[in-house]
């Protein structure tokens, strides 16, 4: 039996095959046109469509016997299609701020408070409702075609299965599903003034759409036996790929940008959640919810350092044959080959916008402390500072909701490094593990296809052939106490920056 993890992203989509044991087969990918403007932040959801169809082709050559696929994808960005799931316009990104007049309307209307304790979510613009509002107002003939209103988890599972369905986590991003009684809130469609019956179908994570068309697996070379599962948002895939299954455990998602993903028994602290803007998001175990901490930089930053200013590091780790973060981070070691010091640099990591707990998407990055003696090495390692202080922020935001986590799971690429996987345990002072399986996301949507297929029993049985440790992080105190002296400084960063830029 083989089943298959299909991660719809926001630049490109990946398939990943692994069998019925969970060792990994065979993974294919294929990018798509991401248009980033002053007048918007979009992609092209028919070129995301092409692309996936091209992914699952390439696969098919080698895995035509795929019995079971889950679809799991970003969130918020929205697209209006025909009856046929044929799209109509290019799909806004959660960063396009098309919408915010909308969204004050929906504040002025119901109030933020209510809106949060309906949907899990304090009113943003990066949501789907309030930009669904512009789309209406400004592009009327655009909305009087619509027969089906995808985000893109249900938009593929659609083109593969003709099932308009969408699972609890994913239809949270649009700021219109009631977290209490799982489906669409008949309020905020009303207030927003948007026909709730362009929505898919809300379903429980994991939940099987059939099996995929005639058409569709002749167009992939897919059996035609192949079910289709609709998944998750990408982040609550990742928190199942990383075996997170009770509160006392957490995800640490190193990727391009750092999301930490915290599970709760029962709801969280509504207040907590509120002036912090995290969102809660209704989880696959039962009476479980999550929330993400996050900053739109983590890998993104280090990516930034090393392009921007390692040029000459580049060429002398190509020449050595070795990747350049390990050159560089071999520089930061000190003499027992250890980080026994902060850089005492102050690295504000907003260079893409602020995440939680400010939700400001006019926010710019800082690098403070520089003198004639600094190094490269010291501005990489202050850029992996950054990111944890970030998170050290957003931790003590969150350390009266509930919060009951011993034990982070690190994944994504981050979770490579030896040296930020010791520093984040430092500052945290919480004990990482790190994942051999670096895309938690479509080995958790894998794990959740095999449960739906009948391939496991339950999470437990499928994370025993999926989720493999490969070391633990333990936090050192003579560590976290320095880095704690200098976030009592880099607490007062973003406040002192934000009005000057």
């Amino acid at each position: 039996m083989k089943i298959a993890g299909l991660d719809i992203g926001t630049t490109g989509c990946k398939i990943t095959v692994f069998d019925r044991e969970g060792n990994f087969l065979d993974k294919a990918y294929r990018t798509y046109p991401v248009k980033r403007g002053a007048s918007g932040h979009e992609v092209d959801a028919s070129a995301l469509l092409d692309s996936v169809f091209a992914v699952m082709k390439e696969i098919a050559v080698q895995h035509p016997d795929i019995d079971g696929l889950g679809v799991t994808s970003f969130g918020e960005a929205f697209v209006l299609t025909d009856e046929k799931g044929i799209p109509l316009h290019r799909a806004m990104l959660l960063t396009d701020v098309r919408g915010r007049e909308e969204c004050k309307e929906l504040i002025d209307k119901i109030g933020g408070r209510r809106i949060a304790s309906i949907t899990g979510a304090r009113p943003h613009v990066m949501y789907s409702l309030s930009k669904i509002m512009w789309m209406k107002r400004n592009r009327p003939e655009i909305y009087a075609q619509a027969k089906h209103l995808f985000l893109m988890e249900d938009l593929v599972v659609f083109a593969l299965t003709g099932k308009a369905q969408i699972d609890y986590s994913l239809a949270c991003r649009t700021m219109a599903f009631d977290i209490h009684s799982l489906c669409w809130s008949e309020e905020m469609f009303e207030a927003a003034g948007i026909d709730m019956d362009l929505m898919s179908q809300p379903v429980p994570t994991g939940t099987s759409a059939g099996t995929i068309t005639k058409e569709a697996a002749e167009r992939t070379g897919l059996s035609a036996k192949m079910q289709v599962i609709s998944v998750s948002h990408d982040q609550v895939a990742a928190a199942v790929g990383a075996g997170i299954f009770g509160p006392d455990k957490a995800v640490d998602g190193a990727g391009t940008s750092e999301c930490i993903t915290i599970l709760y028994k029962g709801l969280p602290d509504a207040n907590i959640m509120y002036e912090g803007s995290y969102s809660v998001v209704p989880y696959v175990v039962p009476d479980t919810y999550v929330c993400y901490a996050f900053s739109y930089t983590g890998g993104a930053l280090i990516q930034w350092c090393v392009d921007t200013l390692a040029k000459k590091e580049k060429e002398e780790a190509k020449e050595k044959g070795i990747a350049v973060y390990d050159l560089l981070e071999q520089a930061c070691k000190g003499p027992d080959g250890v980080i026994d010091a902060p850089t005492g640099l102050l690295v504000l990591p907003h260079f893409a916008g602020a995440a939680t707990p400010y939700m400001d998407t006019g926010a710019k990055g800082a690098v403070l402390g520089l003198t004639a003696g600094t190094t490269l090495s010291d501005i990489y390692l202050a850029c992996m500072e950054g990111v944890g202080y970030e998170m050290m922020l957003n931790m003590e935001y969150l350390a009266g909701s509930g919060l009951q986590a011993e034990m982070l799971h690190a994944t994504g690429g981050g979770a490579k490094s030896e040296v930020w996987m010791q520093m984040k345990a430092d500052m945290l002072n919480i004990p990482i593990t790190a994942l051999k399986t670096v895309d938690a996301g479509t080995a958790g949507s894998a794990m959740l296809t095999g449960i739906a297929i009948g391939c496991y029993k339950n999470l437990e049985e499928a994370a025993a052939c999926m989720v493999e440790k490969t070391g633990v992080y333990y936090p050192r105190a003579e560590m976290h106490e320095k880095y704690l002296d200098v976030y009592k400084r880099y607490r007062k960063v973003y406040e002192a920056v934000r009005p000057l830029v």
